[in-house]
């Protein structure tokens, strides 16, 4: 299988440093700016910490070339009693179409079912073309089975004053 030399571990507290610049790179690489580094680190590292959640790292000879965040909650929609949500998901440019990426989702899949997770959510933009064909290839879809019209998303944020 192509990727093969690849290993994926569970983040650690001692990760949050690495997960906080690929989640930069990733919003540098698609015009999508993150927070500075000093504010994401805490929250990686709170993020780690709660039990609600588990990031994932993708090694390929020592370097760290991806990682997928998912968080988890409890819901009425399944009787596994959580949802999963796959915040990120990223394998650096280089690495791509190498099965990287799917050996990620596979293993955030894995542990969320572990976790008692009966279903997974994964939020895509409409234009990101790539990314849809992936998910879609791995089984996710954008719409209820049996109904033709695309699930939407809708968000609020407010601020932390």
């Amino acid at each position: 299988m192509p990727g093969s030399e690849i290993e994926i571990v569970f983040a650690t507290a001692q990760d949050a440093e690495t997960l906080t610049r690929l989640q930069i790179d990733f919003g540098d690489e698609f015009d999508e700016p993150e927070a500075p580094f000093e504010v994401l680190l805490p929250r990686f590292r709170r993020f780690l910490a709660d039990p609600a959640g588990f990031a994932l790292l993708a090694r390929r000879h020592d370097r760290i070339v991806g990682y997928a965040v998912v968080a988890l909650r409890p819901a009425i929609y399944n009787d596994g009693g959580h949802v999963a949500t796959l915040d990120e998901l990223y394998v650096r440019p280089q690495h791509r179409s190498q099965g990287i990426g799917g050996a990620l989702l596979a293993q955030a899949v894995d542990e969320s079912r572990r976790r008692d997770a009966g279903e997974m959510h994964i939020n895509v933009d409409s234009s990101d073309i790539d990314a849809r064909r992936f998910y879609e290839r791995h089984g996710f879809r954008n719409s209820i089975p049996g109904v033709d019209e695309p699930v939407l998303w809708y968000f609020a944020e407010w601020d932390a004053d």
